[in-house]
């Protein structure tokens, strides 16, 4: 399982990214992907969107199950990956560069709470078990 170092991730399964401006990217994670299979739809938040951390703003549906995708911190939608529309199964490919949406912080401490990339293979191990 990929699981790269330079990425936050959330407990239920988003990858987030802190862009140079201090957008964040976000997206599903690759054990996210490969629970669901193959993805067959995406639903992004629209653009101007205002989030709370959690809130249920994005939808991923697979073959076997439709899924929400979770805010992993507060702030403002600021960009939605389009391409997925056409074709969601880049996600399996490569959901680590399949990017779903980005978001303007609130608050860019906000980010400090998630998860590293040692504690989220933790958390995915004790979810196997």
């Amino acid at each position: 399982m990929s699981i790269p170092a330079d990425l936050k991730y959330t407990k239920s399964h988003e990858w987030v990214r802190l862009e140079a401006d201090g957008n964040v990217t976000v997206g599903i994670t690759h054990h996210a992907q490969e629970l669901l299979g193959d993805m067959v739809f995406v639903e992004n938040p629209t653009v101007g969107r205002q989030l709370s951390a959690g809130e249920e703003c994005a939808v991923v549906e697979s073959v076997k199950a439709a899924s929400d995708v979770y805010a992993p911190i507060a702030g403002e939608v600021v960009s939605a990956n389009g391409d997925l529309e056409g074709a969601p199964e880049s996600i399996n490919q490569d959901p680590y560069a399949a990017w779903m949406f980005k978001v303007k912080p609130a608050q860019a401490s906000d980010l400090d709470a998630l998860m590293d990339a040692g504690a989220y293979t933790a958390h995915v191990e004790s979810e196997a078990h």
